[in-house]
């Protein structure tokens, strides 16, 4: 149900400087989505009224990512002013006329605060009775952050930025995680007080606390149970360490849900997979974006699945694949690149050194080695010999080859599009078949073998060759 008394402002207008990157900070993809992507995803969990987020570095780019990943997400553009504050400040003219509910203020660099912990957050913050709510954590280094200073009684009374604390005051290892969550109330009576009158000329969201102690409002400092929780990226160090960190959630979320996972320090799984109970990942696996893996199947070790479909039983191993789908009790690799549109059925193989793009694969058809099957539909049953090759490709236009039921083509084939090979065909080995074979026939095109005797003792006399054959009894006149 929607809480009608509850706005979401999320602050996604930085730069993100210290990553170095034309790419804006928080479109840097994290599991499968953009950084600000998961605190959407947050957000709209707490199924608050009104969910907006404020742009302004690439501004295009970030609001058509957030638009994309969640539709609906009101887009409010930060202006020449800088600072966190003004930020708030816009958005919050931005909100319904005459809303009087709580604000919460999340920044779009810090993925991994759950709704779980905001929804309790949000919860004490009402239950306290307080103007604004601060969450914090206690960080074994707290170098760099603003400091909770509390009094005597444990109750908060301010934020001290490092560079202003004293040496006390940095000893503290209490820090302001840059969550808030305001009385709409208070918030409005204080954002007109904001100034720019500092060092960097900004207006800073810390100040508004500030602000509002001086008036004699109340505000409290909540701790999170983790400090992971709340740690932003700033860099690409922190976001391989936050990857990591959302990585063994993922995966042990898995392993508790029936996946076997052999080697999770060395499996990637992004947040959109799906895996069914039973299934079974190997070492060096990565599964990324809309993946579905399916109840027994076995995948790896060392194979990247991106926006598959793995059936039932079936086993992939040592495979790169993208948009490919994977029947039931099938079998893949090792060595195979599988490219977007292959769709092998159920029982059927893609073997060693195999590449496959836009293809279909019959039930129980296999293409086991050293082979391209590329804009191909290949019927049931049938077995593609060794190092085949689809010439799909004139120069200007692709073509499809058709290979029909219970056909077995030699090894060393090639086909050249369009052609079709009827049902129950055979075709010989080393043969280039350019028009379509009727179905039973047996195509062949290789040149009758010559055998030239005497050959090697003629032409490559001291050779090791040479004396091989001599020893072997081989004449010196050779016959045609």
């Amino acid at each position: 149900m929607t809480d009608q008394n509850l706005a979401i402002i999320v602050l996604a207008a930085g730069q993100g400087t210290r990553m170095k990157s034309a790419l804006p900070k928080v479109l840097h993809p994290l599991a499968g989505a953009p950084i600000v992507a998961h605190v959407l995803a947050t957000a709209r969990a707490l199924d608050a009224a009104e969910v907006l987020a404020v742009v302004r570095h690439e501004r295009d780019l970030v609001a058509e990512a957030i638009e994309a990943e969640f539709p609906g997400t009101s887009i409010v553009d930060q202006d020449e002013v800088p600072g966190t504050g003004r930020a708030v400040e816009l958005a919050f003219e931005a909100l319904p006329e005459g809303f009087d509910g709580e604000v919460l203020v999340l920044n779009g660099d810090v993925p991994l605060l759950n709704a779980d912990t905001l929804a309790a957050f949000v919860q004490q913050h009402r239950a306290a009775g307080v103007a604004a709510s601060v969450l914090s954590a206690r960080f074994a280094d707290p170098t760099g952050y603003g400091r909770i200073v509390r009094d005597a009684s444990g109750a908060f009374d301010r934020i001290v930025e490092q560079k202003d604390a004293s040496d006390a005051e940095r000893a503290i290892d209490e820090i302001n995680a840059g969550v808030y969550a305001f009385g709409a109330g208070a918030l409005r009576d204080q954002l007109a007080n904001l100034t720019t009158e500092n060092a960097q000329g900004e207006k800073y969201l810390t100040d508004l606390i500030g602000l509002l102690r001086s008036a004699g409002s109340e505000v409290e400092a909540v701790p999170v149970s983790e400090p992971w929780l709340v740690a932003g990226i700033n860099d690409r160090a922190q976001l391989a360490e936050t990857a990591a960190r959302l990585n063994a959630l993922i995966v042990r979320g898995w392993q508790l849900a029936g996946v076997t996972i052999e080697d999770p320090a060395t499996t990637w799984i992004d947040l959109a997979v799906r895996i069914e109970p039973d299934a079974t990942i190997r070492p060096g696996t990565q599964l990324k974006g809309a993946t579905l893996v399916q109840a027994g199947a076995i995948v790896g070790p060392d194979t990247t699945l991106v926006d598959c479909e793995i059936g039932p039983r079936a086993e992939v191993k040592r495979t790169d694949a993208t948009l490919a789908v994977v029947g039931e009790a099938a079998s893949v690799g090792p060595f195979a690149y599988l490219r977007p549109g292959t769709v092998l059925g159920a029982d059927g193989k893609i073997g060693t050194f195999v590449e496959t793009k836009n293809a279909t694969i019959g039930h129980g058809s296999k293409v086991p080695h050293l082979s391209y099957i590329g804009d191909t539909e290949i019927g049931v049953e049938s077995n593609v010999g060794a190092g085949s090759i689809t010439a799909n490709y004139d120069g200007v236009n692709k073509h499809r080859t058709e290979i029909g039921s219970h056909v077995r083509t030699g090894s060393h084939g090639v086909f050249v599009a369009p052609v079709r090979i009827g049902d129950g065909a055979y075709t010989g080995a080393g043969t280039v078949v350019r028009k379509d074979v009727p179905a039973g026939s047996l195509a062949v095109n290789v040149a009758p073998q010559r055998n030239i005797e005497g050959w090697v003792l003629a032409h490559r006399a001291g050779t090791a060759a040479a004396e091989a054959a001599a020893q072997a009894g081989q004449g010196e006149n050779g016959t045609d």
